[in-house]
C-alpha cells in the first residue's frame, strides 16, 4: 500500500513538473547589430514575464543567407517554428503553404496601429505575418559637402541630377546607384511607376524603363557610381570615406552605419525625391509562424509580438533601429528621441505615401533576372529597354499564374 502511494506521489510530481515546462520556440532571425541586441532584450524581457513560454532567438545571417538556411531546413524537416522574414517573403510563404494563418489569435488588438501597417502581414484576406521592423527609404548625403557648395537637398529627380553634378569631383561621385531590386524599386515607385501590375512583372512599363534610363544617364555622365548587390557594403564604405556624397537606403541603415564606424562629416538625411503621384516602398521584417509549429508555439509567437508592440517595448525598439513606430501610443515615449535629432522624423513623415514594395510570390524566383538586367545597363551600358524586356520574358516564364 505504501509503495502504491509512493508511486502515485511520484507520478503527481512528474505531472506537475511536466505541466510547468514552458513551451519552447526556436526563433530564427536575420537582424544584425544594433537591432540584434534590441531584439534579444525584448525576448529576454518577454521570457522573464511569461514563464509559460520560452523564445530562443538564433541569428542565421543576413536576409539572403537566412533564406538559404531556411530552405535547407524546410527540406530536411528541421525548420524553426518562428522565422523573421522580409515582407517580400510573406506571399511566397503562403503560396508554398509554409506559414500558418494567425487571425484566430489576434483578437482585441489595440486600435491605434497606423493605417496600413498591419495590412503588410496580410495576404489573400488572412494574416500570415506580424510586422515588427517596417521602414522607408531616405536620401543620405554629406551635409558638409552640400553646405560648402551652398546646395539644398534635392526635392525632385531633376534636382538630384543637378546636385549630383555639382558635388562630383575628380576624386568623388555625387551619387551612388545600387543595382538591387529593392533600391531600383524605390526609384520606380517614387517616380509613379510599378514593377508589378496585377501581380505580374511589369518591367517594360514606360516609367520603369524611364527610371533605368535616368540612372544610366547619371552613371554615363560621370556624376554617379554604380554598385551591384555584391558591392553594397562597399557603397557604404565609399560614402563614409567621402568617395561618394549621396545615396538612397532604408533609414534603418543609419544606426548600423553609426555603430560600425564614426562618420567624419555631418550626416544629412532627407526625403527621397518623389513625383506628385509617386509612392515610397514600405519594406522590413515580420514574424512568421511556420507549418509544423504547434498551437502552443503559435500562441507563444503572437504573445511575443503583442509584448513587442507594447508602447514601452516599441519605443525602445525604434530608438535602436530607427524603424517606424507601428502604434500611436508609442509616440509620446519617442518625443525626446525625435526632438534630440529631428532628422529621425524624416522617414516617419513619409508614412502617408507608403505602400508595400512587392507582394508577388514569385519575386524570389525572378529578382535575379531583374538585378542582372540592372547591372548590364548600369555597369555594361546596355540598352535599358532591351535588358528589361529580356528580364520580363524570363520572369514571366517562371510565374505560375
Amino acid at each position: 500500500m505504501k509503495s502504491w502511494l509512493k508511486g502515485c506521489f511520484l507520478m503527481a510530481l512528474l505531472g506537475t513538473a511536466f505541466a510547468q515546462r514552458p513551451t519552447e520556440v526556436l526563433f530564427w532571425h536575420t537582424l544584425d547589430s544594433p537591432a540584434r541586441e534590441a531584439l534579444e532584450k525584448i525576448v529576454a524581457d518577454f521570457n522573464a514575464q511569461r514563464r509559460e513560454y520560452r523564445i530562443n532567438p538564433q541569428y542565421v545571417g543576413d536576409l539572403r543567407e537566412g533564406a538559404l538556411k531556411l530552405t535547407a531546413a524546410l527540406r530536411a524537416g528541421t525548420a524553426p517554428p518562428l522565422y523573421y522574414g522580409e515582407l517580400s517573403f510573406v506571399s511566397r510563404a503562403v503560396q508554398e503553404n509554409l506559414a500558418l494563418p494567425l487571425d484566430e489569435y489576434l483578437g482585441n488588438l489595440p486600435g491605434d496601429f497606423y493605417h496600413g501597417l498591419l495590412e503588410t502581414g496580410r495576404f489573400r484576406g488572412r494574416t500570415y505575418a506580424l510586422p515588427v521592423e517596417l521602414h522607408l527609404p531616405v536620401l543620405f548625403f554629406n551635409a558638409d559637402q552640400m553646405a560648402a557648395r551652398r546646395l539644398n537637398p534635392p526635392q525632385t529627380w531633376d534636382d538630384l541630377a543637378k546636385v549630383a553634378q555639382a558635388l562630383t569631383t575628380r576624386a568623388a561621385k555625387g551619387f551612388t546607384v545600387i543595382s538591387d531590386v529593392y533600391s531600383f524599386n524605390a526609384v520606380v515607385m517614387s517616380r509613379g511607376g510599378q514593377l508589378l501590375r496585377e501581380g505580374r512583372p511589369n518591367f517594360t512599363d514606360a516609367r520603369v524603363v524611364q527610371s533605368l534610363e535616368y540612372l544610366q544617364n547619371l552613371v554615363r555622365s560621370g556624376h554617379a557610381q554604380s554598385r551591384n548587390i555584391a558591392e553594397a557594403q562597399f557603397a557604404l564604405v565609399d560614402f563614409v570615406r567621402t568617395k561618394t556624397f549621396m545615396g538612397i537606403a532604408p533609414i534603418t541603415v543609419w544606426p548600423v552605419l553609426e555603430k560600425r564606424t564614426p562618420i567624419p562629416f555631418r550626416l544629412g538625411v532627407a526625403p527621397v525625391p518623389r513625383t506628385p503621384d509617386g509612392r515610397l516602398p514600405l519594406a522590413g521584417g515580420t514574424l512568421l509562424v511556420l507549418r509544423g509549429a504547434s498551437e502552443a508555439q503559435a500562441k507563444a509567437a503572437v504573445a511575443l509580438w503583442r509584448h513587442w508592440m507594447e508602447p514601452a517595448s516599441l519605443a525602445e525598439w525604434v530608438r535602436a533601429t530607427y524603424a517606424l513606430p507601428l502604434r500611436r501610443a508609442a509616440q509620446p515615449l519617442l518625443e525626446d528621441f525625435y526632438r534630440e535629432d529631428p532628422r529621425r522624423r524624416v522617414a516617419f513623415a513619409g508614412l502617408e505615401q507608403a505602400a508595400p514594395w512587392v507582394q508577388d510570390p514569385e519575386v524570389t524566383l525572378w529578382y535575379s533576372f531583374l538585378e542582372e538586367a540592372l547591372e548590364r545597363a548600369l555597369k555594361g551600358n546596355a540598352n535599358p529597354r532591351q535588358v528589361l524586356e529580356e528580364a520580363q520574358r524570363k520572369a514571366l516564364a517562371v510565374e505560375r499564374r
